[in-house]
């Protein structure tokens, strides 16, 4: 398997988060701006690549989402291998799924230890009527956890374009800072990931963004 002549990188980005908080949804109108409002349980994994044009260059994402049952919890070190950028998804009107965030967070790291952008993501803010999770909550979980943030919804594709852009985005900032400089970075591109030169450095915890509806 070979690289496509224009394109530049190809990153792995997952989308975690319980159970029913509208994963499946974010990345089907993510690809191709397609809502199911019977969308039934991811079961196992699945995937789809999306493309975006970024300083002139082909940036490819290849978008990974899971099940997020405690069942299928087997897929987990290689649904995170090779990642470079995550979604922590919670439902705004499930106060339960916004407490999880911190065990998601604590998984991708103890399984990803590549991933140079995350974002936490409040989604059906379309349901702003039965919220159960405010945005200053949400604003300062992601504050603490130095995450981007953002409310999006997937039924009326509020903010769900700007969430994904902006991780893939950031992940193509911090890899062309760190390999850019050597002409090996080329090597390191794989179908799954793009490896990268880790210096140790963190991204400050202030860098968020916050887009409520």
């Amino acid at each position: 398997m070979s690289d496509s002549e224009g394109e530049d990188y190809l990153f792995k980005v997952v989308i975690i988060g319980d159970s029913a908080v509208g994963k499946s949804n974010l990345l089907s109108r993510y690809a191709r701006n397609e809502f199911n409002m019977n969308s039934k349980a991811t079961i196992g994994v699945e995937f789809q690549t999306q493309s975006i044009d970024i300083d002139g260059r082909e940036i490819k994402a290849q978008i990974w989402d899971t099940a997020g049952q405690e069942r299928f919890r087997a897929v987990t070190s290689a649904y995170y291998r090779g990642a470079v950028g995550a979604l922590i998804v919670y439902d705004i009107t499930r106060r339960t799924t916004f407490n999880s965030v911190s065990r998601w967070l604590e998984e991708l790291n103890t399984h990803s230890d590549t991933t140079v952008a995350k974002m936490l993501v409040g989604n059906k803010s379309d349901l702003n009527n039965i919220r159960d999770v405010s945005v200053e909550e949400g604003k300062t979980l992601a504050e603490e956890n130095g995450l981007f943030f953002m409310e999006t919804s997937a039924l009326d594709s509020t903010n769900v374009k700007i969430a994904f852009d902006m991780v893939i985005r950031e992940i193509y900032v911090t890899v062309s800072r760190k390999v850019l400089k050597s002409d090996s970075h080329k090597g390191g591109l794989s179908l799954n990931r793009v490896s990268l030169i880790d210096d140790g450095s963190k991204k400050s915890p202030n860098k968020y963004s916050c887009c409520s509806r």
